[in-house]
């Protein structure tokens, strides 16, 4: 069961529930889905300038109620604590979308994932689930996968206070309802993917106590990351993956892209997965991870030490734009 619900990962995280024994094997990818639509496509991965004559809406939907996350699970989780002998690893990717970008799909990524039976964890922006609609409702669908919250336009909610922070939060939740609306349209098994995402990763790494809190509140886990690929940057596949391996160890969270910002990403993965599985490893999602054992969690959020995401800070408080972001 790769979407368990999330009082079943609340309960096996306080003890009441053991870890299933072993990952199932998926078929290829979701039945509902024809073979061919789910495969890569050459250029989709490229990004593209979003017209601002072309703004991206959203139609008026409830969200359904969210249960506030209890107070032993609030805050930045960074990695989980596992049992002596556990040696599980959680691969997360980013897709993210900035108001004046159409980010892209890592379609060879995703495929490589699937062909390998590998479970992962990606973190949607709401802009990116609303732009790419059936690849959104793929990855919904997809029993090795599961999906979370990255705000509805990379936002950066240090900086994002008050409403403004809220919608950024709450319109990434309508967006992903949207999409799990399209996956049951088609008739997807669709019974152990939540209504509403309850994972959330803050861009950036960086959140203020207001936007944390609020998080928690609206029934989401703050998922972080205790190992960084650098994919933004142009490493290479070789280095990355030696780099990742270097830093991984039972129980990580590793941070990686798949809107076509992650350069050379894929190609990492082939190095760093056949690695890690030499060693031992097993992948899993990151809901898997947190009921598998402790999660660490940190009262703030940052991307690999206290205070190393100021840079991004003082950029959208001065309106610039980093290129690369986490």
């Amino acid at each position: 069961m790769h979407h368990p619900s999330f009082a079943f990962r609340v309960a096996a995280l306080l003890g009441a529930l053991p870890l299933l024994a072993a990952a199932p094997s998926h078929a290829a990818g979701p039945a509902c889905f024809p073979p061919q639509s789910l495969a890569a496509r050459a250029g989709e991965e490229i990004v593209q300038p979003h017209p601002k004559s072309e703004p991206v809406t959203l139609p008026e939907l409830t969200l359904a109620p969210a249960k506030p996350v209890p107070a032993a699970l609030r805050g930045s989780i960074r990695r989980v604590d596992l049992p002596a002998g556990q040696k599980l690893v959680a691969l997360t990717f980013d897709l993210c979308e900035a108001s004046a970008e159409t980010s892209g799909y890592d379609g060879a990524l995703v495929d490589y994932l699937r062909a390998q039976d590998i479970p992962a964890t990606f973190f949607g922006g709401g802009k990116w689930l609303m732009s790419h609609p059936e690849r959104a409702a793929q990855l919904i669908a997809d029993p090795a996968f599961e999906m979370g919250n990255h705000t509805w336009s990379h936002a950066n909610l240090t900086v994002r206070t008050g409403e403004a922070m809220r919608r950024q939060v709450d319109d990434a939740d309508i967006a992903f309802s949207l999409r799990r609306r399209d996956a049951a349209a088609r008739a997807c098994p669709l019974a152990n993917v939540p209504q509403r995402p309850d994972l959330f990763r803050f861009p950036y790494g960086s959140c203020s106590a207001e936007s944390l809190n609020y998080v928690n509140d609206t029934g989401h886990l703050a998922i972080q990351w205790d190992v960084d690929s650098g994919d933004p940057a142009f490493l290479g596949a070789k280095v990355m993956a030696e780099a990742m391996g270097r830093q991984i160890r039972p129980g990580s969270i590793v941070l990686m892209h798949a809107n076509g910002r992650g350069k050379h990403t894929a190609e990492a993965l082939r190095l760093l997965i056949p690695a890690l599985r030499a060693k031992g490893y097993r992948f899993v999602t990151v809901s898997e991870l947190l009921a598998a054992g402790r999660p660490v969690i940190a009262d703030t959020c940052y991307s690999l030490k206290p205070g190393d995401t100021r840079v991004y800070d003082e950029a959208a408080r001065s309106g610039k734009r980093i290129l690369g972001p986490r």
